[in-house]
């Protein structure tokens, strides 16, 4: 079933962009109102994120969401055809200098980002680097083999490398002693696992927890912190721009960084709430005296 979807959805993203938001607005309903996607947990987890907002004012954001979600859906299908120079002209960089700066230096950098926006366009930003630097995508391999292997190939093609989570540390210790470097990209709005609840912050109005791995690697390595802030131009354009969260970890306080970060990611969501992933289980875990 999994190549015959795959076949269709190869064929289908020859058509151009301007085509596939076609197929992107026929989804929106049957996503939205007949399958009711994921609904409830939307539901909630956009009327806690924003309790001054009237029913009425959810169930537009919600709305707005589903339907940019469906875009999300067919641009990243479309990575299967899409040039390099079109994805350029499709996703923007700001402040990319910074990064080089830091290079020039020596030093690797951690990139904070999160499912926002295009996250996914986002690594073709590798084609403007040095080359002698590498975009490092940091992931969790997929229970669907075809699938992860899917995933895995589209997120390789525009020079950047996959790392699985559990061998990040053993990779960066080795890439360091070489005299390697590179941008290790995070998407760190996901929630901790249950062992791993060191840190608590007020987001979006509600106890969170929050993931601290990149702030850990930062000042273990002494690797600045850069935060991807995408914003969507208009349909099928954006532009991220880096914007530094410390160029000296080793300098900052513990949690410092997470909270920099969860604050940087809060007013992007709170200036377009439909383009983060409400769909994914954020808050599963209640703040307690144990935890604090």
């Amino acid at each position: 079933m999994f190549n015959v979807i795959y076949a269709i959805g190869w064929v289908i993203t020859l058509l151009p962009m301007r085509v596939l938001y076609l197929f992107s607005d026929l989804f929106y309903p049957i996503v939205y109102y007949v399958a009711r996607y994921r609904r409830k947990v939307v539901r909630v987890n956009i009327s806690r994120s924003f309790p001054e907002k009237t029913d009425k004012e959810v169930r537009i954001i919600e709305k707005r969401f589903y339907r940019y979600f469906c875009d999300l859906f067919v641009e990243t299908m479309k990575e299967i055809h899409i040039g390099k120079e079109e994805i350029r002209k499709r996703m923007t960089l700001g402040n990319v200098d910074a990064l080089t700066d830091q290079f020039a230096k020596g030093k690797s950098i951690m990139l904070m980002t999160a499912h926002y926006g295009n996250w996914e366009w986002l690594l073709n930003f590798s084609e403007v680097l040095p080359v002698e630097s590498t975009v490092y995508q940091i992931y969790k391999r997929l229970r669907n083999k075809k699938f992860d292997t899917m995933v895995y190939a589209l997120r390789e093609r525009y020079g950047g490398k996959n790392i699985e989570k559990r061998d990040l540390l053993r990779t960066m210790f080795g890439y360091k002693k070489v005299g390697k470097l590179g941008i290790y990209v995070m998407i760190s709005d996901q929630t901790p696992n249950s062992k791993n609840l060191h840190y608590w912050t007020t987001f979006l109005n509600q106890d969170t927890a929050t993931v601290t791995g990149t702030e850990q690697l930062a000042r273990k390595f002494d690797y600045p912190v850069f935060y991807a802030e995408i914003n969507r131009i208009k349909r099928g354009y954006y532009h991220c721009e880096f914007i530094p969260i410390t160029l000296e970890p080793n300098q900052t306080e513990e949690f410092e960084i997470s909270e920099k970060y969860m604050r940087l990611l809060e007013k992007s969501i709170q200036a377009h709430p439909e383009y983060w992933l409400w769909s994914h289980r954020r808050w599963k875990f209640q703040r307690n005296k144990t935890t604090d």
